[in-house]
């Protein structure tokens, strides 16, 4: 097998990289879709001291990545061809965060990782709080029905500041702001085409679905999703996410994922949503954690990478 080599997170080009790992090794075993990798690196602007990255490569390609979340949260991503890898980036995780407790969330399908946390003494911690995943065959899809008055589009160039605001009163508090969703559409694989809103009779955007098309492997990710207060339980949700699922569809996409946070208050309706449009579980992520005795020094500004929260 070719050498493998490791270097610090760079930029943009790098994010690229990453999400080419995700898109070679996607399947229902994968726990990260190239439209989540975007949508976490650029929905928030001036925090790359906070994520430290470290990509592995071998032959030309990334074959596995961490990605840490000050003080001691850690994404990673493994090639299942290259399983010893797991193991690096879990004593790289060790070196560089700063907590007392460490925590890494994976999929269930992940063996390999999952077989190297327990090895390095992780433990897997119950919580009520998990994210399901969820897909759907984009077959059979019915027609969005639009309350009265709203009217269900893409969002344009020009609607910026409503973008920003629905996001914002969706998900209050939220960091998420112009400068920031603008990194956001300026990323691949964004496409406008697949950034729907609902739009009320004052003017606002009542809701908002975001669609990421994996073209290489036909799969849109709804991410973000969501529907301002005022406006909850009339339809507007499911019409946003069926007009976006229909433009998916007409673009290439095969099926949809979404991963919804079960157990967290700000998404008690998530799941009766999805369930209502068609999604099914299929698998759900799992925390384990780890207290170590000795915590190394702070680390110094680290390299940019996208971080676990999701608001």
């Amino acid at each position: 097998m070719p050498a493998v080599t490791r270097r610090s997170y760079t930029g943009p080009e790098d994010l690229r990289a990453m999400q080419g790992l995700a898109q070679r090794i996607w399947s229902k075993a994968s726990s990260l879709h190239v439209g989540d990798l975007a949508w976490q690196r650029f929905q928030h602007t001036g925090r790359e001291a906070e994520w430290p990255t470290v990509l592995w490569e071998a032959g030309g390609e990334v074959v596995a990545w961490g990605w840490i979340s000050l003080p001691g949260e850690l994404m990673l991503l493994v090639d299942p061809a290259w399983p010893g890898l797991a193991s690096e980036v879990l004593g790289w995780f060790e070196d560089t965060a700063s907590a007392a407790e460490l925590a890494v969330t994976v999929l269930d399908a992940e063996k390999h990782v999952i077989a190297a946390l327990e090895r390095s003494g992780y433990a897997l911690q119950q919580s009520s709080v998990f994210q399901s995943y969820m897909s759907r065959l984009l077959v059979d899809l019915p027609a969005p029905v639009v309350p009265g008055g709203f009217t269900v589009r893409p969002a344009g160039p020009d609607d910026l500041a409503r973008r920003v605001a629905v996001h914002r009163a969706v998900w209050h508090p939220s960091r998420v702001t112009g400068p920031s969703y603008r990194n956001v559409m300026a990323a691949w694989p964004y496409r406008s085409g697949l950034d729907w809103v609902a739009e009320a009779p004052d003017g606002r955007f009542a809701a908002q679905c975001l669609i990421w098309l994996d073209d290489r492997n036909a799969v849109g990710e709804l991410e973000p999703v969501g529907t301002l207060p005022e406006f909850r339980r009339a339809g507007l949700g499911r019409a946003v996410c069926l007009a976006a699922l229909h433009a998916a569809h007409h673009a290439g996409a095969r099926e949809a994922v979404v991963y919804p946070v079960i157990g967290h208050p700000k998404s008690v309706a998530a799941l009766p949503l999805y369930r209502n449009l068609g999604f099914r579980p299929y698998a759900r992520t799992l925390t384990f954690t780890r207290t170590r005795r000795r915590i190394p020094p702070s680390p110094g500004p680290a390299s940019p990478k996208g971080a676990c929260q999701r608001t």
